[in-house]
């Protein structure tokens, strides 16, 4: 047993309460995330450095229309990932129960195809650069990532593995053994860091005038990070751990990397950089 462990912050995983209707850290932290992405995005298009002469990115009005394209596509895709790949079996035998979004229950893997559909279905219908749409909207996700970890780590959810760190904590509900908090450890990698490196990127090293580079990016950043995390994050109950020790979310981060190499390639070898972005 560790010397010292940290007490866990019981939190109520409801805000604000009104009769039938609960505000809770969950839902705000999809708000939080996607209000804060939108902010960024629109940032990033208005400052002119950042990108090659008269390279073309969404308009304003474009962006804000978009924000509710991605948020469907986050909530949609984000649900269905988690009914179809890490609990199939429960919602066939409840259907219906797959439409209770607010009992929680959403996958990252999932809502990050619900936005590529989402994104692709936006730049054909609006006439918006496919790529850079892309790479906008990647160098913002790691925002409503921060927040959506954080809300886990709130719920007392995605717990971490038996420990004897210093900074071990007991979960509700996770029984009695100190675990890490593997929530705050995806926070810091998903969100934080990942954040910074794509700033970097975007800023110092220009990315967005490559389309497809910062997209490229994000995907190893994504994967690399998560694969990490998943080293001292409990698996899915009803899944377990897979063959060779893996989890399902190691397993599904292994085409983000190679989906990622395939875009940054893609972006470095097109001899066009800096001219126009491609519509799609």
């Amino acid at each position: 047993m560790p010397v010292f462990v940290i007490p866990y912050p019981t939190i109520d995983p409801v805000l604000i309460e009104f009769g039938p209707f609960a505000l809770r850290w969950y839902a705000l932290a999809y708000i939080a995330g996607i209000l804060l992405g939108w902010w960024y995005i629109r940032s990033l298009c208005a400052n002119n450095r950042l990108w090659a002469g008269a390279q073309a990115r969404p308009s304003r009005t474009e962006i804000d229309d978009f924000v509710l394209w991605a948020t469907v596509g986050i909530v949609v895709g984000g649900r269905l990932g988690f009914v179809t790949v890490y609990n199939s079996a429960y919602y066939l035998e409840h259907p219906l129960e797959a439409l209770r979004i607010w009992e929680g229950g959403m996958s990252f893997h999932g809502g990050l195809v619900g936005v590529i559909v989402a994104m692709i279905a936006f730049a054909r219908v609006r006439k918006v650069p496919t790529w850079t749409l892309f790479d906008l909207v990647a160098a913002s996700t790691p925002i409503g990532v921060f927040f959506g970890r954080i809300a886990n780590f709130v719920n007392g959810e995605l717990w971490g593995r038996p420990t004897e760190v210093g900074w071990a904590m007991v979960f509700p509900g996770a029984g009695p053994e100190p675990r890490h908090p593997s929530q705050l450890y995806e926070a810091a990698l998903e969100g934080v860091l990942l954040f910074i490196a794509l700033r970097i990127a975007t800023h110092h090293f220009l990315a967005l005038k490559r389309p497809g580079l910062t997209a490229g990016i994000f995907m190893i950043g994504y994967a690399v990070a998560r694969t990490i995390a998943e080293q001292f994050r409990m698996p899915d109950a009803q899944i377990g751990f897979l063959p060779g020790g893996l989890t399902m979310g190691a397993v599904l981060s292994i085409p983000m990397i190679v989906a990622g190499t395939w875009a940054i390639w893609r972006a470095l070898s097109r001899r066009d950089a800096g001219d126009a972005a491609p519509r799609a």
